[in-house]
């Protein structure tokens, strides 16, 4: 119920939420959804997936919807790890392990199939990422002021003003296949990650989980999901 698990017959090695930013792809959800259970469960997790929407017909704010799942997961538990995952992307190594770095944000999807299992570039935060709720804090989440799917690509700027760095899980793990048009996919991933912009230096400290507004519409669980419905 609501998608969450425990160890039945040990205490879980992590607790992690999974946290996907959703819209219109009931497609790759029943897919993420009939993967990762399994998938997280070998692992010995214990863990909740979140899903999480914006009513109506307007841009999509994935990079907003993050910083809301952030904050309604941290209401249900004290979770020792954050996932970050996209819902076109399924791991297919059970050593690519769902927790946390103890130092540093953690790059999980270092390997797509869509991408010749190569990093896109040596910038590159997308895909699934694993953060403690103290490295996100820390770098003040995602800009709620980026509308679309681009917002995301601040975070690694956002990181290294932090004082932090990227590691990345190994290419021979961190392999996933990406249930996507390959077009779309370059369209989403193909911006430039460099060095943080003018803006992003003068804005990250102000713009992020500390100037969040947002209107719960509805909170509902699901037989594999938690889902969050926000304005």
């Amino acid at each position: 119920s609501g998608g969450h698990y425990r160890p039945p017959h040990c205490l879980p090695r992590s607790k992690s939420a999974i946290l996907v930013a959703y819209k219109n792809q009931e497609k790759n959800l029943h897919h993420l959804l009939y993967y990762i259970h399994p998938f997280l469960q070998r692992q010995q997790l214990g863990y909740r997936i979140y899903l999480i929407q914006q009513t109506g017909k307007g841009s999509f704010n994935k990079a907003k919807l993050l910083n809301v799942g952030v904050r309604e997961a941290l209401k249900d538990e004290d979770w020792d790890c954050l996932l970050l995952h996209d819902v076109s992307l399924v791991p297919e190594n059970d050593h690519n392990l769902y927790v946390c770095d103890e130092y540093y944000p953690k790059h999980m999807a270092s390997a797509m199939d869509k991408f010749q299992y190569i990093l896109p570039h040596k910038y590159f935060f997308g895909g699934v990422s694993a953060l403690t709720p103290e490295h996100y804090m820390k770098m003040n989440g995602f800009p709620n002021t980026y509308w679309g799917s681009d917002g995301e690509n601040d975070i690694a700027a956002r990181i290294q003003l932090a004082g932090m760095k990227i590691v990345r899980t190994s290419p021979h793990l961190g392999r996933y296949k990406v249930m996507e048009k390959q077009q779309e996919l370059w369209r989403r991933f193909s911006s430039f990650f460099g060095p943080p912009s003018q803006r992003t230096r003068k804005t990250w400290r102000d713009d992020g989980m500390n100037s969040l507004e947002f209107r719960l519409l509805s909170r509902t669980k699901h037989p594999l999901y938690t889902n969050i419905t926000v304005d």
